[in-house]
């Protein structure tokens, strides 16, 4: 009776890992598609952005470039709203 037991908590024991790394690359996969699609919104976010930066006050400077790179997705889409009532780009961007 010793080794069966012995043997079914081995067994368990495997059964368990198993699972447990299942879970863990099922968890993985998850957060790296969730991570991926927002670091695409911020990427779509960003391009719109200087475009529309583009079109209304002319190439951007590499100081410009620096402050968008910096910025959050949120404050991608307030700067996308703000744009169509700045004065400047420093207006915008400061």
């Amino acid at each position: 009776m010793g080794r069966e037991f012995k043997k079914g908590r081995q067994e368990g024991r495997q059964e368990g890992r198993q699972e447990g790394r299942q879970e863990g690359r099922q968890e993985g996969r998850q957060e790296g598609r969730q991570e991926g699609r927002q670091e695409g919104e911020r990427e779509g976010e960003l391009k719109v952005l200087r475009r529309l930066i583009e079109k209304r006050f002319g190439s951007l400077p590499s100081w410009a470039e620096e402050r968008l790179a910096s910025r959050s997705t949120a404050e991608l889409e307030e700067l996308s709203v703000r744009v169509l009532d700045a004065k400047s780009m420093e207006d915008l961007l400061t």
